[in-house]
């Protein structure tokens, strides 16, 4: 449904630096930079556009899909070495579906990032 989802950060170079130390396992890079803000996603394409505002802004939940279990893993441990808080260890969450693997991190300015994987291990 989404094509982008763009949200404001308190300290952009900080959550520009959280957020690609967090998603490289993922195989996202910095798509598009300019005074607007930053544009990171997977080859080339803009998925998620963070720009700095004064406004605090409300938390929110964005899950980020994986390629394997191995990646949601991954991400989970490249996030907290970037300075995200455990939300939630890598694992299955039955009670959203038998197949649902994903990790939970606080990010800097509070948003809750997951990255997830929904099909089962062969």
């Amino acid at each position: 449904m989404f094509d982008h989802v763009g949200f404001g950060v308190t300290n952009l170079a900080e959550s520009k630096a959280f957020f690609l130390s967090s998603l490289q396992p993922l195989g996202v890079a910095v798509a598009m930079e300019g005074p607007y803000g930053v544009g990171i996603g997977k080859k080339g394409k803009p998925s998620l556009w963070l720009y700095e505002t004064k406004e605090v802004p409300a938390h929110l939940h964005i899950a980020i899909a994986a390629n394997s279990r191995s990646e949601v893993n991954a991400f989970y441990e490249a996030a907290i070495a970037a300075g995200g808080r455990d939300n939630g260890a890598p694992g299955l969450r039955p009670h959203y579906h038998p197949n649902y693997y994903g990790a939970f991190i606080i990010g800097p300015d509070g948003h809750n990032i997951e990255a997830v994987y929904h099909i089962p291990e062969p």
